[in-house]
C-alpha cells in the first residue's frame, strides 16, 4: 500500500510486522519474480520519486518518497526503549561505529548483538541465522545491498517471523560519516541520484538504465 507518512508506514509496520522493502526505479528495473513476490508478501514503500510518480500517475495522490536511509532511524528513535534490537551488514569496524554511535545518540537502545556484512558461506548464514531465531530482536536492519539483503531477511523471517525487518543498502557508511549524502537542495528537487553520480562517476553504467525508467514514465507504460 502507498503510504503518505513515515508515521503511517512505522505505525504499520509495528501492527503488521514484515520485510519492509525499499522501491526504488532500478529495483523496479530488475526485480525478478522471486523478488517481487516477496514484496508483495510484505511491505514496500517507495524510495524514489520516480517510484511516487509513477504512484501519482495510477490515483494515488497520497504516496510519497521515503528514503531508507531516514526510516530506519525513525525506527530506532520511535522504539528505542520499548524494543530490542539487531544490526547486520557493513564492514566489522562500519558495524562496530554504527553501534557505538546509536548507543550514544540513543541512550536507551537495546541491541542483542550484530554481525558484519560479508557472509562468505552457507555455515556462516547458518550460524547468523541460527543467533537471530535464539536472541528474538524486535527489529532487524540488514545492509548489504539487493537483493542480496531481501533474500537474507526472508531466511531470517522464517525462522523468527516476529519481527520488523528492513533493508538499508548503504545506510551505515552514510549513518557513521563513510559515505556522503546528498545536500538538502539536492534532496529536496528530486536529484539524489545525479549528485551520486557526480561523487561516483562508476555508477554511470548503473544509472543510464534509469533513461528507460524515466520513459516508461513519461509514456505512463508503468
Amino acid at each position: 500500500m502507498p503510504f503518505a507518512s513515515v508515521e503511517q508506514i512505522v505505525n504499520y509496520a509495528e501492527q503488521n510486522k514484515g520485510i519492509l522493502v525499499a522501491i526504488n526505479a532500478e529495483k523496479v528495473l530488475h526485480a525478478t519474480d522471486d523478488l517481487r513476490s516477496l514484496t508483495d508478501n510484505n511491505i514496500g514503500y517507495c524510495d524514489g520519486s520516480g517510484v511516487a510518480i509513477a504512484l501519482h500517475q495510477k490515483g494515488y495522490n497520497e504516496a510519497i518518497k521515503i528514503a531508507g536511509c531516514d526510516l530506519w532511524l525513525e525506527l530506532v528513535e520511535r522504539f528505542q526503549s520499548t524494543k530490542s534490537f539487531y544490526l547486520v551488514g557493513g564492514k566489522q569496524e562500519v558495524i562496530e561505529e554504527t553501534v557505538r554511535k546509536l548507543q550514544l545518540q540513543f541512550p536507551e537502545i537495546k541491541i542483542l548483538g550484530y554481525h558484519h556484512g560479508y557472509l562468505k558461506s552457507k555455515e556462516e548464514q547458518s550460524a547468523l541465522i541460527n543467533e537471530v531465531a535464539r536472541l528474538k530482536p524486535d527489529v532487524v536492519f540488514v545492509a548489504m545491498g539487493s537483493p542480496k539483503q531481501e533474500l537474507l531477511m526472508r531466511e531470517l523471517q522464517k525462522r523468527h517471523p516476529f519481527a520488523i525487518y528492513q533493508g538499508l543498502g548503504g545506510s551505515y557508511d552514510i549513518y557513521v560519516g563513510h559515505v556522503e549524502r546528498a545536500p538538502k537542495w539536492w534532496i529536496d528537487h528530486n536529484m539524489e541520484f545525479a549528485y551520486r553520480l557526480i561523487k561516483q562517476p562508476s555508477r554511470i553504467k548503473r544509472q543510464i538504465s534509469l533513461l528507460k525508467y524515466a520513459w516508461w514514465l513519461m509514456t505512463k507504460k508503468l
